[in-house]
């Protein structure tokens, strides 16, 4: 016998996401004329690797989201745990969040990079937006990686709602 059941209330969803750890990533787009947007997530993945495609998940609500599908392109910044600066500021819905950090735009793509905050690099076109709920799940396919100066600093983490870096043996 089933019972009809409700979905749980956005509190206890929250706990249960924050009870488990996972990597900090900051995405990143730009309008086309050089304007930088972006915001931090730790809802991301690998999909596949014939064609080479990852996951990210974007607010609806965040202005990142309407410049990342009209731009088509995207990178993923996996920040190490050095760029915990980085993680905050993009944490926020605030317009500054460029001026905070140091950034430049890729050679290839002209994607606003991170490479001092984070030790690896994916850029991405956009192969499928997929709503989902209050978000958007955006898959990109992985056209350039960077391994950046931190690569030897260990992930930052974010769970428990509170950073961490991965442990170094």
């Amino acid at each position: 016998m089933t019972t009809a059941l409700s979905p749980v209330d956005p509190d206890s969803y929250r706990a249960l996401m924050a009870a488990h750890p996972g990597g900090v990533a900051v995405v990143t787009t730009d309008d086309g004329l050089g304007t930088p947007y972006g915001f931090a997530c730790t809802a991301w993945c690998g999909v596949s690797l014939d064609p080479p495609l990852l996951l990210v998940c974007a607010s609806t609500k965040g202005s990142t989201l309407p410049v990342l599908a009209g731009r088509g392109w995207f990178a993923v910044n996996l920040l190490h745990g050095a760029g915990r600066r980085a993680a905050e500021a993009f944490a926020h819905r605030d317009a500054g969040r460029f001026s905070a950090v140091p950034w430049q735009p890729s050679a290839a793509t002209a994607l606003p990079l991170l490479p001092e905050d984070a030790h690896t690099i994916a850029e991405c076109r956009v192969h499928r937006l997929t709503p989902a709920g209050d978000h958007t799940v955006i898959l990109g396919e992985v056209v350039r990686t960077t391994t950046t100066r931190g690569a030897d600093e260990p992930p930052l983490l974010y769970g428990l709602r509170r950073y961490a870096t991965w442990p170094t043996p």
